[in-house]
C-alpha cells in the first residue's frame, strides 16, 4: 500500500518534470503538432513513457513490487510501441505502418494459451485498434491524458479484482504519470503526447484490459472491453463514418473528431474535454461493474447503444467547409471564360 502511494507520487512528479524539460527540445527540433490553432510540441509522451518504465521497472528490479514475467513482457512491448511512435513523431509515419507495428507488438503479449488462436488474433487486432484510437484522441488539449487516467483506474480495478497485483501496479503508475503530464497538457496545452505517448498508453491499457478478461466468456468480454474504451472507439467510428459519407480518404486528417464537433456546438476546449472525460468515466464504471459481476452484461450493451446514438447525432454537426469546393468551382468558371 505504502509502496503504491510512493510509486504513484514519484511517477506523477517525474512525468511533470520530464515534460517540462523535453518541451524546449521539441520546439528546437521543430517537432510540433500543427493541426491545432497553435503549434504544440509533440514529445511530451516521452515523459509519460519514461516515468512509467522507470518507476515500474525500479519496483520490479528491487523486488518491492515485482511485475511478473507477463507484465514485464507487456511493459517491454509497450516500450517498443513507444519507440515506433517516436519514429512517427520525427518522420511522420503513415497510420498503416503504426497499425502494423503495434499489431506485431500486441502479438507478443496476447495469452494464446488461454484465448486460443482465433480469439488471440482478434485480441491482437483490438489492441492495435485501441492504441491507434488513443493517438486520435490527442487532437484536443487534455483529452487523451484525461481518458487515459480514467481508463487506467478502471482497468486497474479489474486487475485488482483478479488479484493481478503486478498489472494493477503498472496501471496505477501509468495513471499517475499521465496525471503529471496533464499539468502541461491542459488547455492551453504547452505540450502534447504525440504518437510516442498516445500509442504507448493505448497499447498498455488495451493489452492490460484484455489480460484481465482471460478465462471469461468471449461475448461478455467484448462488451466489457468496449465499455472500458468507449470514448476512443466512438472517436474512430465517428471519424471513419464521417469521412466515408463525405467521400474523403479515411486516413486523411481533418477537424472531424469528437472534441472538434463539441466545440462547434459551443463548448470551450476545456468543456469538451470535461464532457468526454465524464463520458469515459461512465463507460469505464459500467465496464468495471460488469467485470465484477455487479451488473449484468446488458449494462455493456447499453453503453454500446448510447455510444452509437451519440455518434449518429454528432455526424449531423457540419465540420467540412465548402471552401475547397467553392474555389474549385470559381477556378472552373475562370477557365471556361478564358477558354
Amino acid at each position: 500500500m505504502l509502496y503504491g502511494i510512493a510509486a504513484a507520487t514519484t511517477a506523477l512528479l517525474l512525468a511533470a518534470v520530464l515534460a517540462a524539460l523535453i518541451r524546449p527540445l521539441a520546439l528546437r527540433l521543430g517537432l510540433v503538432d500543427r493541426r491545432r490553432t497553435r503549434p504544440v510540441p509533440v514529445l511530451g509522451g516521452l515523459a509519460v513513457v519514461g516515468a512509467t518504465c522507470l518507476v515500474a521497472g525500479a519496483g520490479d528490479w528491487s523486488g518491492v513490487a515485482p511485475l511478473g514475467s507477463g507484465v514485464g513482457q507487456l511493459l517491454a512491448a509497450g516500450g517498443a510501441v513507444a519507440l515506433l511512435g517516436l519514429i512517427a513523431d520525427v518522420w511522420r509515419l503513415k497510420t498503416r505502418f503504426l497499425l502494423l507495428g503495434t499489431a506485431v507488438a500486441a502479438a507478443c503479449v496476447v495469452p494464446y494459451a488461454e484465448f486460443g488462436v482465433a480469439e488471440g488474433v482478434l485480441g491482437v487486432g483490438w489492441i492495435a485498434f485501441v492504441a491507434v484510437a488513443f493517438k486520435g484522441l490527442d487532437h484536443a488539449d487534455g483529452l487523451a491524458g484525461t481518458v487515459g487516467v480514467v481508463t487506467a483506474f478502471g482497468v486497474g480495478a479489474c486487475a485488482s479484482a483478479e488479484v493481478m497485483d503486478g498489472l494493477a501496479v503498472l496501471l496505477s503508475v501509468l495513471a499517475a504519470a499521465l496525471t503529471g503530464f496533464l499539468m502541461h497538457n491542459w488547455h492551453p496545452a504547452r505540450t502534447a503526447l504525440g504518437a510516442t505517448g498516445s500509442l504507448f498508453a493505448g497499447f498498455v491499457l488495451a493489452a492490460a484490459a484484455l489480460i484481465t478478461r482471460t478465462g471469461y466468456d468471449p461475448v461478455a468480454s467484448t462488451g466489457v472491453l468496449f465499455a472500458l474504451t468507449a470514448v476512443a472507439s466512438a472517436d474512430v467510428l465517428l471519424v471513419v463514418l464521417s469521412r466515408l459519407l463525405a467521400g474523403r480518404p479515411v486516413l486523411r486528417r481533418g477537424p472531424d473528431h469528437l472534441a472538434h464537433r463539441l466545440r462547434r456546438l459551443g463548448l470551450t476546449p476545456s468543456g469538451a474535454t470535461v464532457v468526454l472525460g465524464s463520458a469515459s468515466f461512465a463507460g469505464v464504471l459500467v465496464g468495471v461493474l460488469v467485470h465484477g459481476g455487479w451488473v449484468g452484461r446488458t449494462g455493456a450493451t447499453c453503453v454500446a447503444c448510447v455510444t452509437v446514438s451519440v455518434v449518429l447525432l454528432l455526424l449531423r454537426v457540419p465540420v467540412y467547409g465548402p471552401r475547397r469546393l467553392e474555389s474549385t468551382q470559381v477556378s472552373g468558371h475562370l477557365r471556361v471564360r478564358n477558354g
